[in-house]
């Protein structure tokens, strides 16, 4: 019995709705991820909505639903929702801070992100060892041999392609073969297409201003963003992470109740996630992948007789220096 099977078997006791839950602000690689999954539970006779949380951040993201006609719908726009319903998670967890803890019952999670424990839920597919969660929907519909809509196929493979930037960060053996068995399925224009679309005219100019407060100590590159939001964060951390003789990027930015952060590296002896996590200790919360990670602070936390920039440096730079002996 595949994955799938498991997850269909399970879905169709479920008391009332199923619904597929992206984490916030969805990104390529989770619209994918949840489109493909969409696809695949109705071909088993298991229909679902995908519901959200907050508004599509990223130019590419919305090309995305404009180009599929995937259908998104905000979770306080489905009146339905209930307590009764049931929910699988799709490239994210319960407890992560991009994550919402919606009312219905999360039964099932599907990710690629580091196993966040567990939450109650009733079959569990996370492999963190794999660049995007893209890879893992294409696989079930390889294993289950159900044919890959042309559609399908095309945002699964971008959905790689972005979350592994070309191929480069935190891929695996199976996100390799996934990504070139979709690619003779798939419509080269529209990847084109969507790859001529990742920036609006707007993140342009907040790019401009956040890359005017890059400061850099050794081989690490600090970036704070006095306004800006998740998408932008992590696409600077991206960008940082490029400059000559960078190697780790700890970029935070603001937000409502606290402080997000967003942190890369290209150095095998430097982990994102062990950085973030060394950084938030005591204070805050993170994890994510070796190549890149993310986390929060709490405003609570916040000493505020101490300069969270002397804080971030002194715990990002301590972890640094320390990962060498």
């Amino acid at each position: 019995m595949t994955k799938l099977d498991e997850l269909v078997e399970l879905l169709k006791k479920a008391p009332d709705e199923v619904f597929i839950q992206p984490h916030n602000v969805p990104d390529p690689d989770a619209i994918a991820s949840s489109f493909g999954l969409k696809y695949l539970l109705e071909t088993r006779g298991v229909h679902a909505e995908i519901v959200y949380e907050n508004e599509i951040e990223k130019a590419n993201s919305s090309k995305m639903l404009e180009l599929f006609n995937i259908q998104l719908s905000l979770a306080e726009n489905v009146s339905t929702l209930g307590a009764e319903d049931w929910t699988v998670l799709v490239d994210g967890q319960k407890g992560n801070s991009n994550m919402t803890d919606l009312v219905t019952d999360e039964v099932a999670v599907i990710d690629h992100h580091e196993w966040g424990g567990d939450n109650g839920y009733r079959l569990v597919d996370v492999r963190p060892e794999v660049g995007a969660c893209s890879t893992i929907i294409t696989e079930y519909f390889i294993e289950n041999d159900i044919p890959i809509p042309k559609a399908v196929a095309t945002a699964l493979l971008y959905g790689i392609f972005m979350d592994t930037d070309n191929l480069t960060r935190g891929v695996s053996e199976l996100d390799i073969n996934m990504f070139y068995n979709l690619y003779t399925h798939s419509d080269i224009e529209l990847i084109t297409a969507l790859k001529g679309n990742q920036i609006s005219q707007q993140d342009l100019k907040d790019y401009a201003r956040a890359f005017d407060n890059v400061e850099v100590y050794g081989e690490i590159g600090f970036l704070f963003l006095e306004s800006g939001n998740d998408s932008l964060l992590g696409a600077s951390s991206d960008i940082v992470v490029t400059i000559a003789g960078v190697n780790v990027v700890v970029a935070y930015s603001p937000r409502e109740g606290g402080i997000k952060f967003s942190t890369r590296s290209i150095n095998n002896n430097i982990k994102a996630n062990g950085l973030v996590r060394n950084i938030l200790e005591g204070v805050g919360f993170g994890g994510g992948h070796e190549s890149m990670a993310g986390g929060f602070l709490p405003m609570k936390n916040l000493d505020k007789n101490k300069s969270l920039h002397t804080f971030v440096r002194h715990r990002a730079i301590s972890f640094v220096e320390n990962s060498y002996r």
